[in-house]
């Protein structure tokens, strides 16, 4: 199955690097504000589901854009096919394919693929995780002030702004520097791989995290909600981190995120 998760990740890079700052006048429309689809999003993931659909016909699936198959079934797949569009309409070459296999709610293998620098990040459950061929584990580092951290803004939950802003300035202040690289799972690969200590953001989709979550997981770091709990995948508050520092981490954010309050009203 991991193969398949490949072999869909890198034919939908092809797309995206076909199109990439080559996107007509017209060719980008809002979703809602401040979020944006492009006819590129929808030809990634169909390329995507049409491969999944020719090795596994039955398999059921969760995609940003098409939603929720009809069907069920025990293996689902979850599926982003431009993480970071608001990226890739600008010209910024910080984007990636995300690809995640559930079996009965647990994520069983995952694939995250950044085609402009050809690093294709993968994991399967209880295999380790991978950059292109090579394992790939996180950072050592122990303690926070040593500690390299990324986070996303807010943009589509505006009411938590104040509380971001609040936890990012004590994360701030307690770290080596941090950066906001606008694709989150860019974001949390770059955690497996060791080259984040950490990341945290609220207002993302399970699309965004499920591939980066057995990433981390098989790299050896750890993954929860903002209050160290581990059902954190349809929650919309995501931390990550090497392991080491992740109760410094949760402390801070505790704070300012007391309890827990849905993102977006359904």
């Amino acid at each position: 199955m991991i193969n398949t998760a490949k072999k869909a990740a890198y034919e939908a890079g092809k797309i995206l690097l076909k199109h990439f700052r080559k996107l007509p006048d017209g060719a980008v429309r809002h979703k809602e504000k401040n979020d944006f689809l492009s006819f590129v999003d929808e030809q990634s993931e169909q390329t995507i589901l049409s491969i999944i659909h020719e090795d596994f016909p039955n398999h059921a699936f969760l995609a940003e854009e098409v939603g929720t198959s009809e069907h069920t079934h025990d293996y689902l797949w979850i599926i982003d096919p431009l993480d970071g569009t608001t990226n890739y309409i600008n010209g910024i070459p910080v984007f990636a394919i995300s690809i995640a296999l559930l079996y009965k709610g647990e994520i069983q293998s995952g694939v995250i693929y950044d085609p402009v620098h050809r690093e294709m990040f993968w994991a399967e459950k209880g295999k380790g995780a991978f950059l292109n061929d090579r394992p790939m584990r996180v950072s050592a580092r122990g303690k926070l002030d040593e500690s390299f951290i990324a986070t996303g803004f807010p943009f589509k939950a505006k009411p938590f702004l104040s509380a971001y802003l609040s936890a990012f300035e004590e994360i701030f202040e307690s770290c080596v520097g941090m950066r906001r690289m606008g694709a989150a799972a860019i974001d949390l690969a770059y955690v497996a791989a060791g080259r984040f200590d950490g990341f945290w953001e609220l207002g993302l989709s399970p699309w965004d995290i499920a591939a980066g979550a057995i990433l981390i997981r098989e790299a050896g770091g750890k993954i929860s909600d903002f209050w160290g709990n581990g059902d954190f995948l349809y929650k919309n508050y995501t931390l990550a981190s090497n392991g080491q520092i992740h109760d410094r981490l949760t402390a801070i954010i505790k704070k300012h995120f007391p309890t827990y309050k849905p993102v977006y009203q359904k």
